[in-house]
């Protein structure tokens, strides 16, 4: 054996084919290995993009939730003005209320002023009117008493047209009284006087305010028999009749009465006329 028999060899011994074969499965194994790898470390780095592609989203809801926001601003605003509009239109209702008070107060003074000088001029007017006719049954009484012919101091007799219209009302008396009657069977107060006067040829207007005007004013201390009496002012008469001597009068009074002969006292007349 040589000496050096026993000294491993320097230089790399031989690989078969099979080593060589082993090893470069062994490598592509790796290899293999490293591309796996290398594809999950490309997935885990798109990941950011995943998260990325998600902010459209949480923009879109952010924007709605700004949008419902203005929405409640505007709304909020638009109550506050329709509030304020309220409060305006309430002080302006109430300021023109107060206006209408003091107005209403004003109007409701001045009315009452009114009617006090009404009370009192239809007081002094109602004064006047019994004055008078207790000066006219004064006259009327101390007429009776003495007995003088031909006056209003209580004479019953009369002569010519005067006693003819003197007949004809006293004839009427115990008629019915209808409202715009003229005879034969019923009158009113100035149809039964025209119808009167028709008898002796003289027209007189249809109507009490023409009747108490229709001839000479006299005073109702000189009244005679065939003088036409009236109710009222002259020109606004009211009612009218016929005085037929000895402190009476005959007229057609109204509907529960009907014509009637009474003492002038029974309802003093306002006034007379004379057209005999």
């Amino acid at each position: 054996m040589s000496h050096t028999a026993h000294i491993r060899s320097h230089r790399k011994p031989r690989r078969n084919a099979s080593t060589i074969a082993m090893r470069a499965g062994v490598a592509g194994g790796v290899l293999s290995t490293l591309a796996v790898a290398g594809a999950s470390g490309s997935a885990n780095a798109a990941e950011p993009v995943t998260q990325t592609l998600e902010l459209p989203t949480l923009t879109a809801d952010l924007a709605a939730q700004v949008a419902q926001s203005a929405d409640v601003t505007q709304q909020a605003a638009a109550s506050y003005q329709l509030q304020a509009e309220r409060d305006a239109a309430a002080a302006k209702a109430a300021k023109q209320a107060k206006a209408d008070l003091a107005e209403a107060k004003k109007k409701a003074a001045e009315a009452k002023k009114k009617a006090e000088e009404a009370a009192r001029k239809e007081a002094a007017e109602r004064a006047a009117r019994s004055a008078e006719r207790a000066t006219l049954s004064a006259s009327v009484d101390t007429g009776s008493s003495t007995g003088t012919g031909g006056s209003s101091t209580g004479s019953s007799t009369a002569t010519g047209s005067a006693a003819a219209v003197v007949s004809f009302v006293q004839a009427q008396v115990g008629k019915a009284y209808v409202s715009g009657a003229t005879g034969p069977s019923a009158y009113d107060c100035s149809g039964l006087v025209q119808a009167a006067f028709k008898q002796v040829g003289i027209s007189l207007p249809r109507v009490s305010q023409a009747q108490s005007t229709a001839g000479t004013q006299v005073g109702l201390d000189s009244l005679q028999p065939g003088d036409i009496l009236y109710w009222g002012g002259a020109g606004s008469a009211y009612h009218v009749g016929v005085y037929v001597g000895g402190g009476m009068f005959v007229g057609a009074q109204n509907s529960s009465t009907g014509v009637v002969e009474k003492p002038l006292s029974y309802d003093p007349p306002s006034g007379a006329v004379r057209v005999l």
